[in-house]
């Protein structure tokens, strides 16, 4: 079971098995890990399992810190925040991403943008799909009007994170100029993730 990982030049952050999506392309219908290293919990880490392993890493040898793993992180929004202002306060040059299905503030029934601005350089949020109807397809939601609220969390984003991006996945059944679009209309960046069942 890995809660903290390393792919490529970035140390990730696996908080939480749970998400509020069930995507029909999620690496999680296929596998329980990505490589060699097993993302399933056992069980959530507490804020002390998470820094226990932080604090045997330089995080000097990496270039971001992402929460990012087998769940929505932003479920668990008050780890993020603790293990976020614990990361600034030793290594404050150290950029943090979070990778999101944008459903927290839906969520959590509050805007938690303000609460995680301080500490987050960069987010990256889950578009799935250029309209709704195709979202609710494809991501499954728990939540109705889901893509309206994540519409509205990307632009509410953009207010206090500087560095905003939406994606979507390469997959047929989206059309890509047009998620491109929306990306373009919301004045964020934008990026396409590979389909992958395993790495």
């Amino acid at each position: 079971m890995n809660v903290v990982y390393v792919l490529g030049e970035n140390l990730y952050l696996n908080i939480t098995n749970k998400c509020t999506n069930r995507c029909t392309f999620c690496i999680r219908n296929y596998s329980d890990r990505i490589g060699d290293k097993i993302l399933w919990l056992e069980k959530e880490p507490t804020f002390k399992d998470i820094i226990i392993e932080l604090k045997e890493l330089n995080l000097n040898d990496y270039k971001e810190i992402v929460f990012c793993g087998y769940g929505e992180p932003l479920l668990r929004v008050e780890i993020v925040k603790k293990v976020s202002r614990y990361v600034k306060e030793y290594y404050p040059n150290k950029n943090i991403r979070i990778d999101t299905n944008g459903h927290a503030n839906i969520f959590h029934g509050r805007n938690i943008l303000p609460e995680i601005a301080p500490f987050v350089d960069s987010i990256s949020i889950s578009l799935n799909a250029e309209n709704e109807y195709k979202y609710n397809l494809i991501s499954r939601p728990v939540f109705k009007d889901a893509y309206k609220h994540l519409i509205e969390f990307i632009k509410f984003s953009s207010i206090y994170i500087k560095d905003v991006w939406v994606s979507v996945v390469n997959i047929p059944s989206i059309d890509i100029k047009k998620c491109e679009e929306v990306a373009h209309n919301l004045n964020v960046k934008f990026k396409i993730r590979e389909f992958l069942r395993s790495l």
